[in-house]
């Protein structure tokens, strides 16, 4: 959406359009209400989807390996919870967005390592095993990944 928002509002010179509240108004503009309201139903449907997949890795997570399980309800307000605190005090939207980007990718490492890992280990898979060659690929791949996490986040907090 933000990409098309992008495409649509580039060189056009409409002023604002790098916020989520500008690209709702040039939307607004630009086309009408209703596609301004799409636009804004579609960023609140993505968040929501985006907040219902973490929660239920979560559960997975807990009943898989630690044999814990919190309520449905609990577990929904537990990972909306910290987003609308964010937006309750205040904070600007786009920024928020941003951030809460920059903050998600730093699973990735946590992901990426531990599967390597593990497919490289014979005792783990058996016949299906890493060949050398994919983990050096995998490793080098993981290195850049965590790299480019690294100048991110110091390119977004410094």
């Amino acid at each position: 959406m933000l990409v098309i928002a992008a495409q649509l509002f580039h060189g056009s010179g409409i002023a604002g359009t790098d916020t989520l509240e500008g690209i709702h108004q040039g939307l607004a503009t630009t086309l009408d209400g209703h596609a301004a309201l799409a636009f804004a139903i579609a960023l609140l449907a993505s968040g929501f989807a985006s907040s219902s997949v973490g929660t239920y890795a979560g559960q997975v997570v807990m009943q898989g390996f630690i044999n814990r399980t919190i309520p449905l309800t609990v577990r929904r307000l537990l990972t909306m919870a910290p987003a609308m605190v964010i937006l309750l005090i205040g904070a600007d939207p786009t920024t928020a967005l941003v951030w809460s980007q920059v903050m998600l990718s730093f699973g990735v490492p946590f992901a990426l390592v531990p599967l390597i890992w593990l497919t490289r280990r014979r005792d783990v898979l058996g016949e299906h095993v890493n060949h050398p060659v994919t983990t050096a690929v995998a490793v080098v791949v993981a290195a850049l990944i965590i790299a480019l996490n690294v100048f991110l986040v110091a390119q977004t907090f410094g």
